[in-house]
Formats: C-alpha cells, structure tokens, sequence
C-alpha cells in the first residue's frame, strides 16, 4: 500500500527558507513521477512541481520557479521541496503526489487528476 507523509511545514516570517519532506513507502518508487501541489483556502489546488525519480527531470510552475527546488533523497525515500524567499501569499497546506511514470520522465504530470496517491498535507504559514 502506498503511503505518503509530509513534514516539515511550520510557522515562518517572510523571506525565511523551509524545507517540506515526503516520505514515500509501499513500493518501489523508482519508476515513479512525484508532484508537489499546495492549497490555500477558498482556491483550488495549485501544481507547484515534479520530478521524474528514474530521469531526474524536474518542471516547476512559474509561480515558484527560481524559488522552490524539487530533489529526491534516494537514501531515505523521500522527495525533497525547499522553498526559499517565502512570502505571505505562500500559505496553504502543501502536499505530496506520486504516479508511475510512463514517459519516463520525458513529461511530468501537473495536473491534480494525473496523480494517483496522495498525501495528507502540510500546513505552511508564512507571516509577514
């Protein structure tokens, strides 16, 4: 049974950095594509990143591009999101997805209805 848990969310100021982890366990994930999305209240749920774990490819929004950084720690099983410059606008609870990845990382999934499994999110407060 697939399971993914998210950490790492928090309370921070403005401009300060926080790194989310996904811990992914049931199956190996090597043929997988993982996504994080993030939600905030009252809007729908938004694609922030994903990365191929075989190819390593990553695609970002452009909400967070040049801001957000998606890896993979092959060691722990867990994808990575560390978000630098936060900005209040950046709240929302933030979650982890996974597929099994056909193209082999030649395209990532970013819509919500592409992914199979889910998270149960991630709290991220971000104060100005």
């Amino acid at each position: 049974q697939v399971q993914l848990v998210e950490s790492g969310g928090g309370l921070v100021q403005a401009v300060d950095s926080l790194r989310l982890s996904c811990a992914a366990s049931g199956r190996s994930f090597s043929s997988y594509a993982m996504g994080w999305f993030r939600q905030a209240p009252g809007k729908e749920r938004e694609f922030l990143a994903a990365i191929s774990w075989s190819s390593g490819s990553t695609y970002y929004a452009d909400s967070v591009k040049g801001r957000f950084t998606i890896s993979i720690d092959n060691a722990k099983n867990t994808v990575l999101l560390q978000m630098n410059s936060l900005k209040p606008e950046d709240t929302a609870v933030y979650y982890c997805a996974a597929r099994y990845d056909h193209w082999g990382g030649s395209y990532l999934p970013k819509r919500r209805d592409e992914y199979n499994y889910w998270g149960q999110g991630a709290q991220v407060t971000v104060s100005s």
